[in-house]
């Protein structure tokens, strides 16, 4: 690996892992909830952008580098399921076991359905 793709990585990372924070705090205080909306939120949304930069990026003339900034970096920092599991082992320690059963499944299906959505959105305009 070189310098130049750790540090276009690195660059993605920081503008996700900013966003994440960001995006999850807004969407919890809007729910007011125990329930984990912002880091659902985050995967859903995550989800949905990789899937269309998927095709999206084979389509246009982009660098090794800068691909890595956007998919590894950028949402790798964004998509949250270490933060997912973090919440999930929370809500069942506080025994909040439904909580905790929902949010694995609405976290599966949804951040699944939000990356066929995206390749599917992406098709539909670019094919």
């Amino acid at each position: 690996m070189n310098i130049t793709l750790l540090l276009s990585i690195g660059l993605g990372g920081f503008i996700g892992a900013i966003a994440r924070f960001s995006l999850s705090a807004i969407v919890n205080k809007l729910s007011a909830s125990p329930f984990p909306w912002g880091t659902l939120s985050v995967n859903i949304l995550g989800s949905f952008l990789i899937g269309f930069l998927f095709f999206y990026f084979s389509q246009i003339n982009l660098s090794a580098n800068q691909k890595a900034m956007f998919i590894t970096g950028l949402l790798g920092a964004l998509t949250t399921f270490s933060t997912f599991s973090l919440d999930t082992v929370l809500l069942m320690q506080q025994e909040f076991y439904i909580k905790a059963i929902s949010n694995v499944a609405l976290n599966i299906v949804l951040s699944l359905g939000a990356t066929m959505l995206g390749m599917l959105f992406f098709k539909r305009i670019y094919l």
